[in-house]
């Protein structure tokens, strides 16, 4: 079993990567807004939402990590300013590895012209409900380069299975196969 952490800040191509890799390799894709489209409409960006979407994600790792899948990619925002990102990382990593798993973090970091461009893109909207009034998407996004450290620092991530990718310049294509070589998938 595999467990691939792909994360970084709000519309770098995690979901997009995600996809590519999962066409290639025997991994299935959860990205981070399955769950945040089923809640988002009941409940707004409250903390019921984000309480339900945790207890979700949770209940649907301890019960993947335990079945005879390959494995799985899961997409997310990692504020590496907030303690409560670490806890949860190191939780999630938790239910997986003492199943037996591997767990890879690949972190994508772009160029902010880039990650404005892309979160327009159709792929994004059809994916993402909750992104389709681009006007308020962009303002949260630049909004959180006030409050939010959305990518690591050298040397902060002390992983074995790491790899720090800036896919600024990268097709999907070529972020995925960067993954699949480096970590053999």
């Amino acid at each position: 079993m595999k467990l691939i952490l792909l994360f970084g800040p709000q519309a770098v191509g995690k979901m997009t990567v995600g996809q590519e890799l999962e066409k290639r390799t025997e991994l299935k894709l959860f990205h981070n807004h399955m769950t945040i489209e089923l809640l988002q409409p009941f409940f707004g960006f409250s903390e019921e939402m984000w309480r339900l979407c945790s207890m979700m994600r949770e209940e649907i790792f301890e019960a993947f990590s335990k079945s005879d899948q390959y494995g799985m990619i899961f997409t997310f925002m990692w504020a590496f300013n907030k303690q409560e990102d670490w806890k949860w990382v190191e939780k999630v990593t938790n239910i997986f590895e003492s199943n037996g798993a591997e767990v890879y973090f690949v972190e994508l970091e772009s160029d902010l012209e880039v990650r404005l461009k892309r979160n327009t893109t159709s792929n994004r909207l059809q994916h993402k409900p909750s992104k389709r009034n681009v006007e308020d998407s962009e303002r949260r996004l630049l909004a959180s380069l006030e409050k939010l450290r959305l990518n690591s620092v050298e040397g902060e991530i002390v992983r074995e299975n790491y790899i720090k990718i800036n896919n600024t310049k990268m097709s999907p294509e070529e972020v995925a196969e960067k993954m699949i070589n480096r970590f053999q998938l």
